[in-house]
């Protein structure tokens, strides 16, 4: 036996080892998945698309804030929404697609406390009025005649004509996007429905990993090969009560996860900002000091801006090289500047999912909690303080 023993410390010891099995094997560097040049040109109006989120965004919020105003105590999601308004918009405009598109349509699980997003949008299309709005979280005794009550949360039976499917509390639409695929692939492969191109969508948050009913059917979805599931996780790093992780990477730490229960991941961390320092660091000093970064320290750049991040994030003498000549407005932009809110760096990573054949997917978005209000509310929302 300490034969074996020393046998196996050898080995392990032993370059070749290391070649077979790096250490973090499970982990890409802490980049987007697709670089700047496999990113396909955009097929949309970038300024109005962005125009439309940022109302969408605005919307959302007053609704809350009044429905607050009239009873104390009704509560509501704004910054989860501010933080996935990019990743529903790109989805809506250029994927999904509904009922009239017949057996390929799709279907989307959206993040429940989220909601709100979705009213806003609902009432810019029409579909909901002002009165309904006016009724966010007053389902039994609606205030204002006229309008009917939304729900808290994506609830079918209590909104029949608007949701789809229930997804919360937390982890409940993740096990339920793994099972519905699950379930359209093995009517398809019994001959029972025609095969179709249809992809169930699920939008998810970084905390909401911590359920044991968004992680519990992660293999199933592999060992099925559902490629026709796509997961898309909101990673703003932060949860009700504080930081998901503040001392350590939630993507990274969820890349790991995923990849080692079969699934393909995209990861979408650095905005259109980066791309112009990332093509200049040609020794890799800027790739090495992503890897050393904790969100703890991501969420205080984006509260503090760009003086905190010279000093800060760009501590050696080769990093303050890659930054001459730029202006702390401009480090500030590099602050704010995350994968999950840029449409080019989004659609990129959708348009790879969809494509992609043989697994399901997962995308994972690095996002900003309350992006879009004044910047002096980013990262300084109560929880994080």
């Amino acid at each position: 036996m300490s034969g074996w023993r020393s046998f196996c410390a050898f080995w392990t010891s032993t370059s070749t080892c290391r070649a077979f099995f790096p250490q973090n094997r499970l982990n890409a560097p802490y980049l987007n998945t697709l670089p700047k040049e496999k990113e396909p040109p955009y097929p949309g109006d970038l300024e109005l698309e962005r125009r439309i989120a940022n109302i969408l965004r605005w919307n959302a919020a007053m609704m809350v804030t009044r429905a607050n105003k009239r009873a104390e105590g009704i509560g509501g999601h704004i910054a989860t929404y501010a933080s996935i308004a990019e990743l529903y918009e790109v989805g809506f405009n250029h994927f999904f697609r509904g009922p009239e598109a017949g057996l390929d349509r799709d279907l989307v699980f959206f993040q429940g406390h989220a909601s709100p997003g979705n009213y806003a949008r609902a009432f810019l299309e029409g579909r909901l009025r002002e009165e309904d709005l006016e009724n966010f979280r007053r389902e039994v005794h609606p205030p204002v005649p006229g309008g009917r009550g939304l729900s808290s949360y994506p609830h079918p039976w209590l909104m029949p004509g608007f949701w789809e499917f229930p997804t919360v509390s937390m982890g409940l639409g993740p096990i339920q996007a793994i099972y519905q695929a699950r379930f359209m692939r093995y009517l398809e492969d019994r001959g029972l429905k025609p095969k179709s191109s249809a992809k169930v969508w699920a939008f998810l948050g970084d905390g909401e990993h911590d359920e044991p009913e968004t992680v519990g059917a992660l293999h199933l979805a592999a060992r099925e090969n559902l490629d026709n599931l796509i997961f898309v996780v909101n990673c703003n790093l932060q949860r009700l009560d504080g930081p998901v992780r503040g001392n350590s990477k939630v993507i990274q730490e969820l890349e790991r996860l995923y990849r080692g229960a079969g699934w393909h991941v995209i990861k979408v961390v650095w905005g259109s900002a980066w791309d112009a320092l990332l093509a200049k660091d040609t020794e890799g000093h800027l790739l090495r000091r992503f890897e050393a970064l904790v969100d703890g320290e991501s969420q205080r750049y984006a509260a503090f801006g760009g003086k905190e991040l010279r000093e800060r994030f760009f501590n050696t003498p080769e990093l303050k090289k890659l930054i001459e000549g730029m202006t702390d407005e401009e480090l500030t932009e590099l602050t704010r500047s995350r994968g999950g809110h840029d449409m080019v760096k989004i659609y990129a990573a959708y348009k790879a999912a969809v494509e992609h054949q043989g697994s399901p997917v997962v995308i994972l978005a690095r996002t900003i909690k309350a992006t879009g209000w004044a910047p002096r509310s980013w990262p300084r929302t109560w929880p994080t303080r």
